[in-house]
């Protein structure tokens, strides 16, 4: 079988979802605690970078971009992730705040969609974080001018080098243009793979103190 034969084959792959469902007896009051629940179940599964979120947002043109980032907490406030500042994510949340995020646990037949806008961390939590991580990852912060463009890689690995040598001794400090964000969450959907493409879809949205959920069909 040639190349393009084996290409033309994409439209009939699939597969049966059988894990198990999703009732709404089932569900908390509170999107995050059926987050807490799954995120332990995937960790525990050890599947690869847990995690791994895709993140969402629109320039200037309406046009939307998508790319992995790790979230690095949560709470009731919110979902957090770190990013360089002057990246094309951070120039186009500065521009539109409202993001979308993804959790692809295609493994456990799972996938969590979160809505929401984003506000900047402040500098105590960002220096928090980055102080915590590892020493090589902080100079890599300080290496990449995210989203530019670079001749080869070669530039990237020289300035790491230059960096480590500038850093050899104390602590690295926070560049100014490195931080984060944490996305206000206006409605979380969870969705679970169920037998004969009958998947269970649970939508959560805010109302005022509280969260209205309903059922969408799959």
């Amino acid at each position: 079988m040639s190349d393009n034969q084996s290409l033309q084959h994409i439209a009939h792959l699939r597969r049966e979802y059988t894990r198990g469902g999703l009732r709404r007896h089932d569900l908390p009051a509170q999107p995050l605690a059926l987050f807490e629940n799954w995120l332990r179940q995937t960790c525990e599964a050890q599947l690869p970078d847990p995690t791994a979120m895709c993140v969402a947002t629109v320039d200037a043109h309406g046009q939307p971009f998508q790319r992995i980032v790790l979230l690095k907490h949560y709470d009731e406030q919110g979902l957090v992730f770190y990013t360089n500042l002057g990246s094309r994510k951070a120039a186009q949340l500065e521009n539109n705040p409202r993001i979308s995020a993804l959790f692809p646990w295609h493994f456990l037949e799972r996938q969590v969609m979160v809505l929401g806008e984003v506000e900047k961390l402040s500098t105590l939590e960002v220096i928090k974080y980055f102080h915590s991580r590892p020493r090589d990852s902080q100079i890599g912060a300080w290496v990449s001018q995210q989203s530019s463009r670079i001749s080869a890689r070669g530039v990237l690995e020289s300035k790491f080098m230059e960096l480590k040598q500038k850093f050899r001794q104390g602590e690295v400090p926070l560049p100014s243009f490195w931080g984060g964000f944490r996305i206000k969450i206006s409605a979380m959907e969870f969705w679970q793979g169920g037998e004969h493409r009958l998947h269970d879809r649970f939508l959560y949205q805010r109302s005022g103190d509280g969260w209205t959920i309903d059922r969408l069909a799959p």
